[in-house]
């Protein structure tokens, strides 16, 4: 038996570090500057860029690479289906990834909360603190406890 992931229907304000299978409808607001990078894996090269979306419950930053910035306009609509989200520097990040979608949509979002920025909450990575046997105590910290590298 096959176990299919469900994705679940949320607003940006219930965005949390690490959200899975996440839908959502959000406006586009910003595209920010794009960038040429080059992948640390094969050296090849992306463009990515990151834009401000949100709803009527808050705003975050959606990481777009390569053909899909193509497919986004400011003050349009669309819907992400099985997205996730990501820390970039202790900040969330949404994510579309090669097994979401992302689809322009007829829906009107009138008003857009600007006052609750999801990406610029702090948001410590348990992961790290707790990948070397470290406990994620700030007041502890060791190269050996995960906190050596930022």
């Amino acid at each position: 038996m096959v176990n299919k992931m469900e994705t679940e229907d949320i607003n940006v304000k219930d965005l949390k570090p690490r959200s899975r299978s996440v839908n959502l409808v959000v406006k586009v607001l910003k595209e920010n500057e794009i960038r040429d990078v080059e992948s640390r894996k094969d050296g090849s090269k992306h463009r990515v860029c990151e834009a401000t979306v949100g709803d009527e419950t808050g705003t975050v930053l959606l990481t777009l690479w390569d053909e899909l910035i193509d497919e986004i306009n400011e003050g349009d609509v669309y819907q992400i289906k099985n997205g996730y989200t990501s820390l970039y520097r202790n900040n969330i990040r949404l994510n579309i990834g090669k097994y979401g979608e992302l689809e322009k949509v007829d829906q009107e979002i009138a008003e857009v909360d600007e006052g609750n920025d999801m990406s610029e909450k702090h948001h410590e990575d348990r992961r790290r603190y707790e990948s070397y046997g470290g406990h994620g105590d700030r007041d502890n910290r060791s190269n050996y406890g995960g906190y050596g590298r930022y």
